[in-house]
């Protein structure tokens, strides 16, 4: 797949977010840059690039499963809620501290994580 299609996916997400009320959460984001430059590095982290790749290549009404080695931010959090929300999509992401399982806009953890 290449990564011009997955930036694609990943814009497509981002205005579809934003037509329902998201505003990044920047909290966890570098804080020596300017909000537009966070709010830019956090859609570059790697669960949100595997979303987008599982939303273009996995069948609708199949679960997307996403593993990572590191806890996720709270604006991916915030995200997955979203998304499985306006897609209609079932997502398991597993951390190093959970399985968060994300479901109609809600995550297993109670947002508890």
């Amino acid at each position: 797949m290449h990564a011009e299609k997955i930036y694609a996916k990943l814009d497509e997400v981002l205005l579809k977010l934003r037509e329902v009320g998201y505003v990044a959460d920047t909290s966890s984001a570098l804080h020596d840059t300017d909000e537009e430059q966070k709010e830019q590095n956090l859609w570059n982290h790697s669960e949100k690039l595997a979303l987008a790749y599982g939303l273009i290549v996995v069948p609708e009404g199949s679960m997307i499963r996403i593993f990572k080695n590191l806890r996720v931010c709270a604006d991916c959090h915030l995200v997955f809620k979203l998304v499985s929300m306006v897609y209609h999509r079932e997502i398991v992401l597993r951390d190093p501290y959970r399985f968060h399982q994300f479901k109609g806009g809600s995550c297993s953890c109670s947002d508890f994580w």
